[in-house]
């Protein structure tokens, strides 16, 4: 989770879109997404699509190879 919270972080300041404007571009709320920023949240997969869409990314889940 702490990768995709720093790429999150990373993404949303490298576009200069502050946490204000990302939570009410995505319909999240101010304080979830605060708590997802800082790595205390624990949001469900279509809250990360709401945020990480807004901001040109999105979610991919992929299956590893068991060895």
């Amino acid at each position: 989770m702490e990768k995709i919270v720093k790429e999150i972080k990373d993404r949303r300041e490298s576009l200069s879109v502050s946490q204000e404007s990302l939570a009410e571009l995505s319909g999240v709320g101010l304080r979830t997404l605060k708590l997802i920023e800082s790595g205390k949240g624990n949001p469900t997969i279509k809250t990360l699509q709401k945020v990480v869409g807004v901001l040109g990314m999105e979610v991919c889940l992929r299956i590893k190879k068991i060895s």
